[in-house]
Order: structure tokens, then sequence, then C-alpha cells
């Protein structure tokens, strides 16, 4: 049943539909209208500029219709808004935060995420929710996940290139590329943007140690801010900076260690010991931030929030980096070799392949039922 109440003298509406209320405001609703004069039928995109709308614009009317709500605005301006349309704007499934106890183990098949769209939407909307998938079956080939990433979006190129080795090498021109431990950590965020996703590959790993180890850095966050309200703030506001060089590549970035959105909730977490340079702040502000940098650092590392896999030759793990501190620990080449191949992949062509198979999911579900 729809129970449509309009307030503030028609400025507001709140729509009580399916045990879900929500309110608008009259001009939000005038601005989102569907209607062919406001909006292009064939790209969705408006064709009134939005910012010369009244800005006292009320609802003289409003009731509903066949799923959809008939609405009289005070400027004259009539239209139909379908109901699923203002309920359901988001199509990413929420995200599921994990310590150590509570993990969980998503997973898929490369051969099946590879040809049907419903394993691939399986396998994406678990690394949305989870911030990882654990994929098997993996070609064993020096570029054996290219085919998973051609579906999806384009491969991130770095100086790298794209598809590297992830070996310990002579000379090593990183610390990526020797047997030591490395310290949970999230991926080049000296770079602009940060890269969203890693894959990583696993042809061999018969090395004694080298597992991978992951922490939820949106769990490890919210502990924070239960814990140590002042520290969160801290690393809310901070901004350090990351720094790569080498002898043909000099990258720069900044940012706060825990990034929120508009809500205030954490939209991307940094870490790097390896690349961080904090710039010399106030002497109160940097005693602050060394000493919520430790109560977060005792987090990401601590065995509440730490998950330890070790990938076998043909398994792949593809990772969120704005949400996931992954690491690994050290290895011996004496117990054999640890070669893995890595990738990137963006964060706005790997959501939209979500979302295109989603609302593909949708009408095909609606043409059956119909």
């Amino acid at each position: 049943m729809t129970h449509i109440r309009l307030q503030s003298e028609g400025q507001r509406l709140v729509l009580d539909y399916r045990d879900q209320s929500q309110e608008f405001t009259a001009l939000w609703l005038r601005e989102r209208s569907p209607d062919p004069q406001t909006r292009d039928p064939r790209t969705g995109q408006r064709l009134i500029e939005a910012a010369e709308l009244p800005l006292g614009l009320r609802l003289e009317s409003a009731d509903s219709v066949d799923h959809a709500l008939r609405l009289h605005f005070s400027d004259g301006h009539r239209c139909e808004v379908p109901l699923q349309e203002l309920l359901d704007e988001a199509v990413d499934p929420p995200q599921r935060l994990w310590d150590a106890a509570s993990a969980p183990a998503p997973r898929a098949d490369f051969a099946t995420a590879l040809s049907d769209d419903g394993a691939l939407l399986a396998m994406l909307d678990a690394l949305q929710r989870d911030g990882f998938v654990m994929v098997s079956g993996v070609p064993g080939e020096a570029d054996g996940m290219r085919p998973l990433i051609d579906r999806i979006g384009p491969l991130r190129r770095t100086n790298w290139g794209g598809i590297a080795d992830v070996k310990s090498v002579a000379n090593a021109y990183d610390l990526t590329m020797t047997q030591r431990g490395l310290e949970p950590h999230t991926d080049n965020p000296y770079r602009d943007p940060i890269p969203g996703y890693i894959w990583l590959h696993c042809l061999t790993n018969a090395a004694e140690g080298g597992d991978s180890t992951l922490a939820d850095g949106f769990m490890a966050a919210r502990l924070l801010r239960e814990r140590d309200p002042e520290a969160f703030d801290c690393l809310s506001r901070v901004r350090p900076g990351f720094r790569y060089r080498d002898d043909t590549t000099h990258l720069e970035s900044e940012g706060p260690l825990i990034e929120l959105d508009s809500q205030g909730e954490p939209m991307r977490v940094r870490y790097s010991n390896r690349t961080e340079r904090v710039p010399a702040l106030a002497p109160d502000v940097l005693d602050a931030y060394f000493a919520a940098r430790r109560a977060f650092h005792e987090l990401i590392t601590g065995e509440e929030l730490t998950l330890h896999l070790k990938l076998d030759p043909g398994q792949m793990l593809i990772i969120d980096n704005y949400r996931l501190l992954h690491g690994r620990r050290a290895y011996q080449l004496a117990g054999g070799v640890r070669h893995m191949r890595q990738g990137y992949v963006d964060r706005d062509s790997t959501a939209s392949r979500r979302r295109v198979l989603r609302r593909q999911a949708e009408l095909n579900a609606q043409g059956e039922s119909a």
C-alpha cells in the first residue's frame, strides 16, 4: 500500500511504500522528472538547466497511480515518476564488513564467469559485498587472467606495464620483488587515481611461507571509531603524502588513511609504510597522528582482523584496493618457487559492468514473468 504526505507547504513529500518510508524535496523530484521535456528519452540526460529551477518550488498535489507517483508542481509542470525509480536508487549490494572469525569465503570459477553473465554478476556482487573473491581454474599461462579482465573493463597499465610478475628477483626495484614479508598495505597510494582492484594470479607457490594476508580496512576503521574516536578523527583529517621513485618514474599523491564519504562513512583506506611520507606538520598534530596511526596499525596487523590464505596454482585473488589491506609472510626459495602475476582494473569500469549485468538480469526476469 502506498501512502503519500505533503509537508512544509508542499516542499516535502513523504512516501510510505512496502514498509519503506522516505522523504523527498519537491525540487529534487522536479529535476528528476522522467518526462521527455526534462530528460532525453534515449540518454536519460537532463534537458533543462536544474540550477535555474525556482528554489521555493512546491508540490501542488501528489497521488499514486499504477505503481507511480503523479506529481503537479507549482511551476505548472506535471509528471509521473515510477516508484521503483525512487526507491531503488542503488543497484549495488550492501557491503558486509568482516573480521577473521566472520570472514566470508566468496568463490568463483574462471571458465563459468567467462562464459555466463549470471556467474560473472555473482562474482562482481561478491567482490562489492565482501571486498575480495577467490577465483579458481585460471589458466596457468603468464596472461591467463586476461580474458576475464577483458570481460569487465580495460587493464590498468602502469610504469610496470600491464600484467606484471611478482617474484623474487636480483637487484629488486621494489620490495614486492623480494622474499621479505610485506605488512598489510594499499597498493600504489602514490597514484592518482589509486588502482581500484588488484588481480593476483598464482602460477606456482611451492616456496616455504609466502601466505597472503587480508584485513578489512573498513572494519578496522569501524573498530577504531568505536574504541578510539579521537584517533579515528585524526586519521580522517590528516593527509600524509605517498611517493614512489625510480630511475624512470616519480609518482606522488596524498590523502587520509581513512577517507570519508559525504555521510561520514569510510569510502577508502590508505596504508603503505614503504611509501608514506608524512609532511613536517605542527608537533602536536604529528604526535596525535603517530599515535592514531599506531592504533590503526595494531588493528590491521592483529589476528582479530587478519585472514590468512595460501594461493594454489590456478587460483586468483581479486581484491578491493580501496577497502582491503593485503600483505604476505616472508618466504624461502629453498622450498620452491613463488611466482604470481598481478594486474589492476579500475573501479569505474568494474562498477559499470556490475550495474549493466544487474539491469540485464532484472529485464530478463521481468520478461520471463510477463
